[in-house]
């Protein structure tokens, strides 16, 4: 598990801005859910043949005897809060959250133990619209971080649970027949959670999935008719995609439209961005069959994208020259945030010589260097040095600054 420090985190608040900004336009409501469930809970909900609930999970018995488990994806709570609190019965709702994960995982580059996650949930709508809706909403919030050049839409349909079940018989005779060329997690997953074989990674089993048999053959009429209204809206909307016949996802409720946003920018962790329909998970854990559909997105691998991220430098750090600079120093300051809630003033505190605290001014990172000083004081102004640019010092009342701050 890693620390996120000072430094990086004008990336990280660039994001999260963003994501709320983004959601915002969607009428989209925040909802929190906490990190520690009832470990059945997501062995009900992720399906206990996925490596996530047979070897990811943080997993402990609690002081009662209960076992709970840290978190590991973000629906299953959800799904959870909802029917606890009645927020789906005979009700649409759109929701997204934000927090943190955990799995047990080789940690490398963009996957940490602990990580975190924003999703975007759709509750009571069963038809492609919303699916596209959701699609669209993660192609804005890459445009508004400036890294959709680097994103690829894949999508794929799962069908309906009834046509995966004979796609998954067809899949099971094809790996079975070349059961000798299978690694040990498909060997394991073979009969378990065969469609998994279709995302491993393995180099030497590639070939053989590419020979695989494809979903998309297998799709009842109502599963295609939904995926090809699916596609109109994306193509209508001139949102480019790929379809991907071996695209499946880890988790057990997914059913028709899935997707994934994908990278090559990242080395092995390509993924940034995937979801799908669900509409079966409400009525597996308990409430009544509520069609649903949702993505979620890794904020790590968001963040390794960003290039250009807005600083969070203050605007003026204020120099104090003297003791009674050094007594007021903290009221001018005040005064400054009182103009406007917008204006950061890193006021120098500790004393120290002139030029150790211009020096501070600039590791700082701020802009302006406000000096208070006895004229200053006497004046009721400040003077301001530009650390950055090319603005010629003057001597300012603070009603004067706000414009130059900001």
């Amino acid at each position: 598990m890693n620390d996120i420090l000072p430094d990086e985190m004008a990336a990280w608040q660039f994001l999260e801005q963003a994501i709320r900004q983004v959601v915002a336009s969607y009428g989209y409501q925040e909802i929190r859910t906490p990190e520690v469930e009832k470990t059945a809970l997501f062995s009900r909900a992720i399906g206990d043949v996925t490596d996530i609930v047979e070897k990811e999970m943080y997993t402990f018995d609690d002081r009662n005897g209960d076992s709970l488990s840290l978190r590991p994806e973000g629906t299953a709570g959800f799904v959870r809060a909802g029917i606890e609190h009645g927020l789906f019965y005979n009700q649409v709702q759109r929701l997204w959250y934000l927090g943190s994960m955990f799995r047990h995982e080789r940690p490398q580059k963009g996957r940490y133990r602990r990580f975190f996650q924003f999703g975007a949930e759709v509750v009571g709508l069963p038809g492609p619209d919303v699916d596209a809706e959701l699609i669209l909403m993660s192609a804005r919030l890459w445009q508004t971080l400036g890294i959709q050049d680097k994103l690829t839409l894949q999508i794929n349909s799962l069908g309906s649970l009834e046509s995966r079940a004979v796609y998954r018989e067809k899949l099971v005779q094809y790996f079975t027949a070349h059961r000798s060329k299978l690694d040990a997690d498909s060997e394991r997953r073979l009969q378990s959670n065969p469609l998994r074989i279709l995302d491993s990674k393995h180099p030497d089993m590639q070939p053989i999935i590419k020979g695989a048999p494809h979903l998309g053959d297998y799709l009842d009429a109502e599963s295609r008719a939904h995926f090809d209204a699916l596609l109109a809206r994306l193509e209508a909307a001139g949102l480019a995609y790929e379809i991907n016949p071996h695209l499946v996802r880890g988790l057990d409720y997914y059913v028709h439209g899935i997707y994934e946003w994908v990278t090559d920018a990242l080395g092995a962790q390509g993924t940034v961005c995937a979801g799908g329909r669900y509409d079966g998970l409400i009525g597996q854990l308990g409430g009544r069959e509520t069609p649903a559909t949702g993505f979620a997105m890794g904020l790590e691998r968001a963040v390794a994208l960003l290039s250009d991220v807005p600083s969070n430098a203050p605007h003026a750090y204020m120099v104090l020259i003297g003791e009674a600079a050094e007594q007021a120093g903290l009221l001018w300051a005040e005064k400054l945030r009182d103009r406007s809630p917008d204006i950061s003033v890193l006021c120098h505190g500790g004393g120290g010589s002139v030029k150790s605290q211009f020096k501070r001014a600039d590791k700082s990172g701020a802009r302006f260097a406000l000096v208070l000083d006895d004229e200053g004081l006497a004046s009721e102004t400040l003077l301001c040095k530009d650390l950055r640019g090319e603005q010629a010092e003057q001597r300012l009342k603070i009603d004067e600054l706000v414009s130059i701050l900001l």
